[in-house]
């Protein structure tokens, strides 16, 4: 079995078991460094009974707004996500990147911290804001199609910020596509 049916799979169990369910297109790979590519599904474990780590950070800009986010790049990283954590700070949030725009769709399983999820185009624009509820594992999907990240941050930040669909989203190192990408 080469090396990329074996990350799709890995992948499309993952998004099964916990929730994040991207289409055939954003399996190919997450925004993955060439040295930080995920080993071959039998000689990874995935441990979902316990929060992640926490991941490295980014400043994101949203209007007059700073946030500092984790990155949630690889397979691993996104598909644990926010599971089993029990806080998550007032202006802190985590950013899935994606590879490519899809329709994606999220869930709940195992997270306790009432989140909102920005669905974000390539532009760097908010397409839709779900608000998600603790342990639930209704899926919540995407009504657009070009989803290339998902920002989720503590549930109401974004109203209580007036940042609503359209607003863009920068990091601190220029625009989304630009810092994760380089196109």
């Amino acid at each position: 079995m080469n090396l990329l049916l074996r990350d799709l799979l890995a992948c499309i169990a993952l998004c099964v078991l916990i929730g994040c369910a991207p289409t055939e297109e954003s399996l190919k790979s997450p925004a993955i460094s060439q040295d930080t590519q995920p080993a071959p599904v039998e000689e990874t474990t995935y441990h979902l009974n316990h929060a992640q780590p926490k991941l490295p950070t980014m400043r994101l800009f949203m209007r007059d707004k700073t946030v500092v986010a984790e990155l949630a790049l690889s397979l691993r990283e996104i598909a644990t996500g926010m599971m089993f954590r029990e806080s998550m700070g007032d202006d802190e949030g985590m950013l899935f990147v994606f590879n490519s725009p899809h329709q994606t769709s999220f869930y709940m399983k195992n997270t306790k911290v009432p989140l909102t999820g920005a669905y974000v185009g390539a532009d760097g624009r908010i397409l839709e804001l779900h608000d998600m509820q603790p342990l639930n594992e209704t899926s919540i999907p995407a009504k657009d199609a070009n989803v290339q990240f998902v920002l989720e941050m503590p549930q109401g930040w974004f109203a209580q910020h007036g940042i609503d669909v359209g607003t863009l989203i920068t990091t601190e190192k220029g625009p989304l596509l630009e810092t994760f990408f380089g196109r």
